[in-house]
């Protein structure tokens, strides 16, 4: 089995009027989320960042690097896709400001729906607690 590295990244796109995307994991009731992704083998973190917004969005832009990262405990329910005893995941953040919100073209792999949401509410509706503390102090 391919396990997954335990190294991430976490990009959060915004307009300038502080409108932050959020996507909704495909078959889960109510996990919103920024867009994320584990690095592969040998992938640096930016080419990870510019890699996932692409796939999970459609937009060809490079994220900025706040060289910054988080580290969490993985969730029990994707302890299966680590290595046996990887127990966390560090998690790099990257932040992309667009002047207006875009048309999103979502993976329906990953994604169901997306939405834009005001940066209070968007971090309100994340699942994840990273995901939340990173809108309050990045955006």
């Amino acid at each position: 089995m391919n396990y997954k590295r335990p190294e991430s990244v976490l990009i959060l796109v915004y307009t300038s009027q502080k409108d932050v995307l959020l996507l909704k994991r495909h078959n889960e009731k109510d996990m919103w989320q920024s867009i994320t992704g584990s690095l592969l083998e040998n992938e640096l973190p930016s080419e990870a960042a510019e890699r996932e917004l692409f796939e999970e969005t459609g937009i060809k832009k490079k994220p900025k690097n706040l060289n910054m990262f988080n580290t969490y405990e993985i969730y029990k329910m994707w302890l299966h896709k680590y290595e046996n005893g990887v127990t966390h995941n560090k998690e790099h953040i990257f932040t992309l400001e667009l002047s207006e919100k875009e048309n999103i073209c979502i993976n329906p792999d990953e994604h169901d729906e997306y939405i834009w949401l005001p940066r209070v509410k968007a971090a309100e509706k994340v699942f994840s607690h990273t995901n939340r503390e990173a809108i309050f102090n990045h955006i």
